[in-house]
């Protein structure tokens, strides 16, 4: 097993690998895949010191946990660091609305750990904020869990500040996930990532890599799979994509006076916004996988991350980051 550095999980004292895995897109959301692969990505991850694996109920839904739960049986279970989320409806396999409700939180975490095949979540999110239920039931109810045993750690995904210090009088908060990456800062300037370090919450960025969009790779929007989610986000839309380039051109610039690919770059630089980021780029190609793991050897000074800033701050990017229906859901 390779050495690379781990960080803490807030005060949670729980150490995962600076960089994570998320595990989406080897069975929802982006194209076609190939269980194989994704079998060789999870064992590769591994060999390179790696120990943080991202899911979800809603993956699939099921799938990508049924997925890690057949690599799961192959391993030593002390080897890794299992984060999964709940927090919606789910009927006959279909996604409804938002359900953080006691109830839906129990049901999902039991079917969690029986897709997953463990007796206990290292650490579960609420996936997105249901303003219907308190977040102080919500956080309650996975606080018992805690006292069961079934769930070691609890997370937060894309809540506001107000929220985040609700949920903390009620159980210590290990994580926030939200996204965060070159093109997506939102959480520097409303208040999230502050409130975080205040509270001593590790942040988890998601999509450090802009879905893709800054390792240069994806050119144009046919270049993607029909099938491919991503075709119905804001900033993949082709009245947009040629002016969002910009941002990938640029970090492809600043990549190269560095020596190293632009997804490692952009991965370096949220690495390097502070020891709290746990950034989990996702991929289900080993090659990408390596290349990104390659970013933990690459360091970033204080004036490399000054010129960055000076470069993209001139590039606007265009286009939420969801659909509204999903911004709707997002700092709650």
């Amino acid at each position: 097993m390779s050495s690379i550095p781990y960080r803490s999980l807030g005060n949670s004292g729980i150490k995962v690998s600076a960089l994570g895995l998320g595990c989406m897109g080897m069975s929802f959301a982006y194209g076609p895949t190939d269980d194989a692969e994704n079998r060789r990505v999870l064992h590769r991850y591994l060999d390179l010191g790696g120990n943080f694996l991202d899911t979800a109920e809603v993956y699939g839904p099921y799938t990508n946990e049924e997925l890690l739960g057949r690599f799961l049986k192959e391993i030593s279970r002390e080897r890794v660091v299992v984060a999964t989320k709940f927090g919606f409806k789910l009927e006959n396999g279909v996604r409804g609305g938002l359900d953080s409700s006691p109830a839906n939180v129990r049901r999902a975490c039991d079917g969690s750990l029986r897709r997953l095949g463990i007796e206990q979540i290292d650490l579960y999110y609420q996936h997105r904020v249901d303003s219907n239920v308190p977040i102080e039931e919500t956080v309650g109810a996975v606080g018992e869990l805690v006292k069961e045993g079934k769930v070691r750690a609890i997370g937060l995904s894309e809540a506001a500040p107000e929220t985040l210090r609700r949920a903390a009088k009620v159980h210590p908060i290990a994580a926030l996930q939200s996204e965060y990456s070159l093109w997506t800062r939102d959480v520097e300037t409303n208040g999230v990532l502050a409130t975080c370090r205040g509270l001593g919450i590790g942040f988890v960025p998601y999509s450090p890599l802009g879905r893709g969009f800054l390792t240069g790779a994806i050119q144009k929007p046919s270049d993607l799979d029909p099938s491919d989610w991503r075709l119905t986000n804001p900033r993949f839309a082709e009245a947009v994509f040629q002016s969002n380039l910009k941002l990938a051109e640029a970090a492809k610039d600043l990549a190269a006076k560095k020596a190293c690919s632009a997804a490692q770059f952009a991965l370096a630089w949220v690495l390097a916004q502070g020891q709290d980021m746990i950034p989990i780029p996702g991929t289900k190609r080993v090659h990408y996988l390596e290349d990104n793991m390659g970013a933990l050897a690459v360091q970033l000074t204080e004036q490399d991350l000054k010129e960055t800033d000076d470069r993209i701050r001139g590039i606007s990017v265009t286009g939420d980051r969801y659909t509204p229906e999903m911004m709707a859901m997002v700092n709650r």
